[in-house]
């Protein structure tokens, strides 16, 4: 129970006159049972308050207006179920007050009836119950588990109730003996399946108090005989109803102070897979074993202290092996939604965290904050990934430390990081932005190196039913209108910001049915062999068809498309549409097609999950082997731990090769070309095209580091013939540029496939190299 529930259990009036109700009651109870006195209507007084008190207490909590409707049904059946229970037993109360000779049960028609209507209340409360989804497996050992429960629960009324009835000879006796025993155990189950059971709409805590109270209820009026001994006119239930209801009230105001908005310092559990209550209902029967056995021989005491002992044992074992599995467990769902690198909630929980603030019940406004670092490249760049990475971990620590506990701060992944903030209103938002601005100003000291930062920050404001894809989208639209100011600050998302000053986000406006609508379609430049000429392989290049723009190239909306999310559909049509193409150029011209296809993959498309297993899916689709796909990425994406580096070694082990673009422009390090997952370097434009000055080119040395590492070498950006004769003379096979042919529709390229002929514009008719460096 959280902080904020306390004060509520404490102070409830209610609930502090049922514990009293069911204090006063023991007690003198108790006293009678030592010492009788009267008169006994006092006894029976607390009973028939307790369930007015339980009856006020689930009346108020099923009238709660915070709480879900399947919530306020729950408790709303669970009142009348209260309301027919005390009826009876007032009911009950009234005939032994009044009849001369108090011995027996005294659970006549009305009684009866009026506990098996609430019974059957309870048990349509739970049936109208919504579970979370299970196994079968999970199903399986709730059923057994409750069913343990049900089973001790028959032992305990078979030894101290039905016995002694059919010991009796009376016949009625017995009936009703056997009419509240199937009740209790159809309760019991009820309960008991409900309490091991995932529930998404009941408190747990008000749940196992409700078991609780069903248990002592029907455990309670077993003990007549024994008090009955002492004196007729004394009931166990005089002391049981109270505690009863007692556990009941108890349950009301569990489920009152129950909060359904996410919490930053609470994180959904896993499901625990064993519970106590079946343990506890063995070591019940085993302690009743003992306590018969005991009256008899002992030997038999001797055997049967044994086996209770071994069971102990064997219980202590097994749960011991459960406690360590429930750590693994928790270990491994906080490494699922948490960031390795800053231990904040990663992107799943955050959007966990988003869609419960949206859907809590009433209109409560929810902000979403979203902080961009403006300089982390350059700290990357000069210092290296490991200054980076713990300047990242700086700002995460400062970031919490400015959020209250019901926010949640996340990292979305490089250098983004986002805030949900529950139930604050502009206002409230405004208050968290400067706290984060103070907590930026400050730099950070890192391997000895004072880092300043520069944020930008984004503020969406929101309310309850909005969807989390839209508040998303407007700060990020807010964050990058912050960018335009100068220093760290923040904005507002404002309705005309992405019409008057936001021409990306117009942009990623029409992107989105650019994607549905057919506007966008794939170029094709071919990679040729450097010695002949000859088509060896095919990149799919996107363009975008705009309709008031003309044909727009991927540098005016990629960098749209990854700020707006839409860069995940964008590469899921490239690759489809790629992977079409090539099974199309392999059924027309068979040997004669392309020996690979290269692909481009955004960094956003390598964190997707599932991305490896759509692409294993294409290929299976269109027939193709995995062995001529080619992914282009960056060396930043080759860098980012996590989910890139999961997806690039099990694309690896499907077939496919894995190519680093411009190469020598980013963080390319030794490391990085032994340990990353990569099969292919394309060597950037820029030293491609680099003017002989007479020292050494870097494309020789990349070059003899590809050979010497393995790996295949493409030069890309070659338009003139001395750069193809350079590039060959220096051990280059491959390459690609204007020098051969411009980026082409899939028709003209596949004219130049039926041509079959060499692509090098100054080879000799006879198909030998440049004379240059003939031989």
């Amino acid at each position: 129970m959280g902080a904020s529930e306390l004060p509520l259990a404490r102070h409830d009036r209610l609930l502090q006159t049922s514990g009293a109700l069911a204090l006063v009651s023991v007690v003198l109870v108790a006293a009678d049972f030592w010492h009788p006195f009267g008169p006994k209507v006092l006894l029976w007084v607390p009973q028939v308050a307790g369930a007015v008190v339980a009856f006020l207490a689930f009346r108020r909590t099923a009238l709660a207006p915070a709480l879900p409707d399947p919530t306020r049904r729950f408790w709303r059946l669970l009142t009348w179920a209260v309301a027919c229970v005390g009826v009876g037993i007032t009911a009950q109360t009234f005939d032994v007050l009044t009849t001369d000779d108090p011995r027996g049960e005294h659970t006549g028609p009305a009684m009866l009836g009026l506990c098996g209507v609430g019974v059957a209340f309870i048990m349509y409360a739970l049936y109208r119950l919504p579970l979370g989804r299970q196994t079968p497996g999970e199903l399986l050992r709730v059923i057994l588990d409750a069913g343990t429960l049900m089973l001790a629960t028959a032992v305990f009324i078979w030894q101290f109730s039905t016995r002694n009835a059919l010991n009796t000879g009376d016949r009625t006796a017995v009936y009703v003996s056997l009419f509240v025993t199937v009740i209790a155990l159809l309760a019991v189950f009820a309960v008991a399946k409900f309490v091991l059971s995932s529930h998404l709409y009941v408190d747990n805590r008000a749940l196992r108090m409700l078991g609780l109270a069903m248990l002592v209820g029907a455990v309670g009026p077993m003990l007549r005989a024994p008090f009955e001994a002492v004196d007729p006119h004394l009931f166990p239930d005089m002391a049981s109803a109270p505690v009863v209801y007692f556990f009941a009230t108890f349950a009301a105001t569990y489920q009152r102070a129950a909060t359904y908005g996410p919490r930053r310092g609470t994180v959904t559990r896993r499901q625990r897979s064993f519970s106590l209550l079946p343990y506890a209902a063995v070591a019940a029967v085993d302690g009743l074993l003992i306590a018969v056995t005991m009256r008899h021989d002992s030997g038999e005491f001797v055997v049967v202290a044994a086996a209770v002992l071994i069971t102990a044992l064997v219980v202590l074992r097994q749960l011991t092996a459960f406690r360590d599995n429930s750590r693994l467990l928790e270990r491994l769902d906080h490494g699922a939604t948490h960031d390795a690198l800053t231990q904040l909630p990663n992107r799943v929980l955050f959007h966990t965290r988003l869609q419960k603030a949206l859907n809590t019940p009433g209109d409560r406004p929810v902000a979403v904050a979203l902080i961009d670092l403006d300089d982390f490249k350059e700290v990357n760049d000069t210092l290296g990934h490991e200054v980076g990475d713990l300047l990242l971990v700086g700002v995460a620590q400062r970031l919490q430390g400015c959020v209250r506990t019901e926010d949640t701060v996340a990292r979305l992944g490089g250098d983004e990081f986002v805030v949900v903030l529950d139930d604050a209103d502009p206002a409230a938002a405004d208050q968290a932005a400067e706290r984060m601005l103070n907590a930026l100003r400050q730099p950070v000291y890192a391997d000895g190196h004072e880092l300043p930062i520069r944020a930008s920050i984004g503020i969406a404001d929101g309310r309850t039913g909005d969807e989390p894809s839209v508040l998303l989208r407007h700060a990020d639209i807010a964050m990058y209108a912050a960018k335009n100011l100068t220093g760290t600050t923040y904005l507002h998302y404002e309705a005309g910001m992405a019409a008057n000053g936001s021409e990306h986000a117009h942009l990623g406006a029409e992107l989105r049915e650019a994607i549905t609508g057919d506007q966008l379609f794939l170029v094709y430049q071919p990679i040729v062999s450097l010695d002949d000429g000859r088509i060896m392989g095919s990149e799919a290049l996107v363009r975008w068809a705009h309709p008031t723009r003309g044909t727009l190239a991927p540098d005016s909306f990629i960098p749209v498309a990854e700020r707006t999310g839409l860069i995940v559909p964008l590469g899921r049509w490239v690759i489809r549409t790629a992977f079409a193409q090539l099974a199309a150029w392999i059924a027309e011209h068979g040997e004669a097609a392309p020996g690979v296809l290269n692909v481009n993959v955004s960094a956003r498309d390598l964190r997707e999950p599932g991305f490896a297993d759509g692409v294993a899916a294409l290929l299976t689709e269109h027939h193709l082997t995995a062995d001529r796909i080619v992914l282009e990425i960056t060396e930043t994406m080759a860098l980012e731990p996590g989910q890139s580096v999961v997806n690039l070694h099990r694309l690896r082990a499907l077939g496919l090769r894995v190519s680093l673009d411009d190469f020598g422009t980013g963080h390319s390090t030794l490391t990085l070309l032994h340990d990353c997952p990569i099969d292919e370097i394309k060597l950037d434009r820029s030293f491609t095209q680099a003017e002989i000055d007479g020292r050494p080119p870097v494309s020789a040395a990349v070059i003899h580091l590809a050979q010497a590492l393995g790996l295949h070498a493409v030069a890309e950006g070659v338009e003139t013939a001395e750069q193809a004769e350079q590039l060959l003379s220096l051990g280059y096979i491959a390459a690609q540029g204007y020098y051969f042919a411009r980026p082409m529709p899939a028709d003209k390229f596949s004219e130049l496939l039926h041509e079959d002929r060499s692509l090098m514009p100054t080879l000799v008719a006879a198909g030998q190299a440049f004379p240059a460096i003939k031989g």
